[in-house]
């Protein structure tokens, strides 16, 4: 039986064969650190909003200063070349920057108002759910992402007044404790660590311990430099180690709170113990063998879901740009990256986009893969199969980008359906509905029931198909009953991740008996509570280029402008940036 893997399996894997090696941190530094987090905790705590605001400001060129050295890093341990930097650049300095800013930002709103802003504005749906708008969360925002939106759906029951007296509730404490939050770190994307914990921090008032994970840990470093100013003060601390430093730390007893960016597997781990017996009898009976709190972010087969229409060649074009960028990016080593392609059974353009996105794959030299497993999991899944089509002469140590077509939907043992291959794995399935509303309905169903995971889904859908009322009032239906953590419609979800106004997670259907791709929000710079789930929209077709996009010319140029305009953002900044987006 295949196992379900996903994202970064934080404690449980080995470091790949070219990352900078850190010793595993000693059993007696490990408690010295949590006893000088915990000594801490309190006061921590207790820091007025404006304190916490400098805090971060003071990391902000520190983080500016180590970007070029991260970004190199990360290059040399993904075996990739400076034409592939921007990658490095969008995913870890930029969006660590930002977040940092956007935190600092909401804290001076609870200075002022006692409160951050309710994003750029709410309203009251025609149910009666109440949607938030979070992105552009600026002007210069607005003019860098033209035609983008982020919108957070509250749960059901929660009003205007609900969400605004939920919101930031840990500043409405009067004497908060705090308490030590572990972060077992993700392996893939070097800014999940950091951001993971400034959630727990600024958010909800930990102070962190963060175990790097060995594949990644090349950027521990890095951050222990960008980040002294909270080391310094006694908030956070790193540490080293593989799944025996991960074991101990789970049950040190000055751990309060647990954050988890890895696999189901290591998280039933920790909450359930080995699998057995007596696992299952703890899940039947509803008892936990850990009993602090934990939140997790654990990956998701990806779907996006193509509605039937007469596309034109240039739609089709970047649509399949589009696609290709969800699965080579960092080598398809992204918990949301496409891995589940949902057509209408019958749709004349599909044989034309699948050639295009071969085409596209093409474009894209094949990556090392890096991350451990890969291999296992890329042979578990496409030996053996009908319909299989490998693009490109893969290198050793590099494995092919490869499109599964024609996987029966109605397989009720699919492995593709359970299994998050985290490779360069892109399965196409087709259903039996042809009208976009029809097809809108029945995608829904099918991602919700028979997909692997929570985390992020998307659909692409024509302007014209979608000034049908009908079809309109299919897509709001699909929105709101998708089980996902964040919807992209049009877009990789992922712009959700990067722009870290809205929260990032697995959708709060999932339990901790059946966990999908996790429980809690990280990023939510507007410290939203009662969340169901985000949104993303984006036009079908962007000019110029976005600058995530695979086989941009202008992004690894453009890093070091974006991490100096999210630092701190100018007028002045943003023609070099469009300039410089344009030859993309």
């Amino acid at each position: 039986m295949l196992a379900t893997m996903s994202a970064a399996a934080a404690s449980v894997v080995a470091p790949s064969a070219t990352a900078q090696s850190q010793a595993p941190t000693a059993e007696a530094a490990l408690d010295e650190a949590m006893a000088a987090l915990a000594a801490h905790a309190t006061e921590f705590a207790r820091l007025a909003p404006a304190r916490k605001a400098a805090l971060l400001r003071a990391c902000i060129p520190r983080l500016k200063e180590v970007a070029p050295a991260w970004v190199e890093a990360g290059c040399r341990a993904k075996g990739i070349g400076p034409e592939l930097a921007g990658e490095e650049w969008l995913a870890g300095p930029m969006t660590t920057v930002r977040m940092l800013r956007l935190l600092a930002e909401s804290l001076d709103a609870i200075v002022a108002d006692g409160k951050p802003p309710l994003g750029r504005g709410a309203r009251v749906r025609a149910d009666g759910r109440v949607e938030i708008d979070v992105f552009p969360s600026s002007t210069l925002d607005k003019l860098a992402f033209a035609g983008f939106t982020g919108t957070v759906l509250l749960q059901e029951g929660v009003d205007l007044a609900e969400a605004r007296r939920r919101q930031a509730s840990f500043y409405d404490r009067p004497s908060p404790e705090g308490g030590v939050a572990l972060i077992l770190g993700a392996g893939n994307v070097s800014s999940i660590p950091p951001m993971d914990a400034f959630t727990k921090m600024f958010v909800e008032g930990f102070v962190c311990l963060i175990k790097m994970n060995p594949v990644n840990e090349w950027v521990g470093p890095m951050l222990s430099r960008a980040l002294a100013p909270m080391i310094d003060a006694g908030y956070l601390r790193i540490v080293y180690g593989g799944g025996d430093v991960g074991r101990y730390l789970c049950n040190h007893p000055d751990v309060a709170d647990i954050h988890i960016t890895g696999s189901d597997a290591t998280h039933d781990l920790i909450v359930w113990g080995p699998p057995g017996a007596e696992r299952e009898r703890r899940k039947a009976e509803g008892a936990p063998l850990l009993q602090i709190p934990i939140s997790s972010e654990l990956g998701n087969v990806s779907p996006v879901a193509i509605v039937p229409w007469t596309y034109a060649e240039d739609e089709l074009d970047f649509i399949a740009r589009n696609l290709v960028t969800m699965v080579t990016n960092n080598g398809s080593f992204n918990c949301n990256a496409a891995k589940m392609l949902i057509l209408a059974d019958g749709w004349t353009q599909a044989p034309a986009l699948m050639a295009k996105i071969a085409d596209g794959l093409r474009q894209v030299a094949p990556r090392k893969a890096y991350y451990p497993g890969a291999f296992d999991r890329y042979h578990q899944l496409v030996d053996g199969r009908a319909g299989v089509e490998k693009i490109g002469a893969a290198a050793e140590g590099e494995l092919p980008w490869t499109i599964l077509r024609g996987v029966d939907a109605s397989a009720a043992d699919e492995p593709l359906f359970r299994v998050e291959p985290f490779c360069g794995i892109l399965s196409q399935t087709s259903l039996p509905a042809s009208d976009p509303a029809a097809f809108l309905t029945a995608a829904t169903g099918f991602m919700n029931d028979r997909l692997w995971g929570t985390l992020n889904a998307c659909i692409v859908i024509h302007p014209d198909a979608e000034r049908r009322p009908e079809v309109a009032s299919a897509l709001a239906r699909s929105i709101t009953e998708l089980r996902y953590g964040t919807i992209g419609i049009n877009h990789w979800p992922a712009v959700g991740y990067g722009v870290v106004t809205l929260p990032w997670g697995g959708h709060p259907s999932a339990n901790l008996a059946d966990i999908q791709s996790g429980l809690g929000w990280v990023h939510n710079t507007y410290m939203l509570e009662g969340i169901d789930k985000a949104i993303v929209r984006g036009p079908l077709k962007v000019f110029p280029t976005p600058v995530w996009f695979a086989g941009n010319k202008a992004t690894a140029g453009l890093g070091p402008k974006l991490v100096a305009m999210e630092a701190d953002p100018r007028w002045w900044k943003l023609p070099g940036v469009v300039l410089r987006a344009l030859r993309g």
